[in-house]
């Protein structure tokens, strides 16, 4: 359905859940969180970081181990309690937290009286009154116990992470779930009261034929899913050491992803779901994804596109990433040096961006054209990338009319590519990403 153009795709570029990207992340100074925490100002929202799972997926670029040991997780929690005391204490008076999302990692992976001593945790610490609840889902560990808990704390947003039904792609990348556990998993939330409900899917598989995502399309639609991601696999195991378990010479070539990302597209768009950007997709009438998108007031964060409008986003547990107009800010990555950092009541941010005007100039316009498909450049950025972006223009992809760069619909699946022109990072970086589609 789209263009084929490869020489545009050759080179892989980030996903822009932020601007600049974490690979670009360095020493910030010690006391750059804590102040943008004393300052901060309008809405605030929320990101808890689980980072772990009872089985790790050899795709998973998360970071994630296993929750195996009774007392690591309990030490993490600890740590986590006190992170929170401590990053509240912080905030200004009156400060505003409407949304809170649990991610991982698998939140499932802790049992549901710790969950619910969490959520105490954060109501009584930010004092919360009555936010958004979101929160990831491993169906394989999902339980009655746990839907009970979603039920009584009040979580009307979940997302599962399905990425394929297909038996033999789920062997390819460990993550084996038959249908039974993920049907069930659909009813115990929906009677407990989540009504916007998303699926992680994935193309781009070892082994993964293009009937293979057509299947997993059809059945997430049949499950009703309000929601659905669907990502291109990125093969990254110089980054990602698990994904060496997966044999590389059955992954599909960029023709054949390319093939796929347009099926999917193609399918969801012809089946009752409205296209979000370039790889989400929402039920419209109810969902409030859905709603933002016809409005015009989607925005990207680092869980991709959402109707959250807050300009600041904290993040608590390991490797989580807050983020303000002016920095972004990274807590400490490894499990055991978070523990240790925050149960001693320190902030575990030491890495991350300060960014200048011009950083958030480019970030806006960047996330304008992901989100809306267009946006309006400043005048220094406009005369950069005219030269540049000819290899779109001229191929019915992109146009630019004085200052305003609009993505037209073939361009769709280049998006991110357009989206790295006005990126000055990726001129000199030499970090590798995932592929363009």
């Amino acid at each position: 359905m789209w263009p084929y153009h490869p020489d545009l795709l050759a080179t892989p570029v980030p996903r822009y859940t932020s601007f600049p990207t974490a690979a670009e992340f360095g020493d910030i100074p010690g006391d750059a969180y804590r102040k943008a925490l004393e300052i901060v100002s309008g809405d605030v929202s929320l990101y808890v970081h689980i980072p772990f799972c009872e089985k790790i997926c050899f795709y998973c670029g998360c970071n994630t181990g296993k929750a195996g040991r009774r007392q690591r997780l309990e030490s993490y929690l600890s740590a986590l309690h006190a992170e929170i005391d401590l990053v509240s204490s912080l905030l200004p008076r009156g400060t505003k937290v409407g949304r809170v999302a649990f991610g991982g990692g698998s939140p499932n992976a802790i049992t549901p009286t710790d969950f619910v001593r969490l959520v105490d945790t954060l109501t009584i610490r930010f004092g919360l009154d009555d936010p958004i609840f979101s929160i990831e889902l491993d169906p394989r560990t999902m339980t009655r116990s746990w839907a009970e808990v979603i039920g009584h704390v009040g979580i009307e947003r979940a997302s599962l992470g399905v990425q394929t039904f297909a038996p033999h792609c789920q062997e390819a990348i460990g993550r084996v779930q038959t249908e039974d556990s993920i049907v069930e998993t659909v009813d115990l939330l929906r009677n407990a009261g989540v009504t916007s409900l998303n699926f992680d899917l994935m193309y781009g598989l070892p082994g993964q034929t293009r009937d293979d995502l057509l299947d997993t399309l059809q059945r997430t639609r049949a499950l009703g899913a309000d929601r659905v991601a669907l990502f291109g696999y990125a093969h990254v195991p110089h980054i990602v050491p698990r994904q060496r378990m997966i044999d590389d010479t059955d992954l599909p070539d960029q023709a054949e992803r390319f093939a796929m990302a347009g099926l999917g597209y193609s399918y969801l768009a012809t089946h009752g779901y409205l296209p979000v950007g370039f790889d989400h997709f929402a039920r419209p009438g109810g969902d409030p994804l859905a709603r933002a998108a016809t409005e015009g007031r989607v925005h990207r964060n680092f869980q991709g596109f959402t109707d959250d409008a807050a300009p600041n986003l904290i993040g608590l547990g390991s490797s989580a990433i807050s983020s303000f107009p002016h920095l972004l800010a990274q807590n400490e990555k490894n499990s055991g040096r978070y523990r240790m950092i925050a149960s001693q009541g320190s902030l575990t941010a030491q890495r991350g961006f300060e960014r200048s005007a011009e950083d958030r100039e480019r970030g806006k316009a960047i996330e304008d054209l992901l989100c809306q498909g267009r946006t309006e450049l400043p005048e220094y950025l406009t005369a950069d990338i005219a030269c540049r972006l000819s290899a779109f223009t001229a191929r019915g992809l992109a146009s630019l009319d004085g200052r305003v760069l609009t993505m037209d619909p073939d361009g769709l699946p280049y998006a991110r590519t357009i989206a790295a022109l006005l990126d000055p990072y990726r001129q000199v970086s030499k970090t590798r990403f995932s592929a363009a589609v």
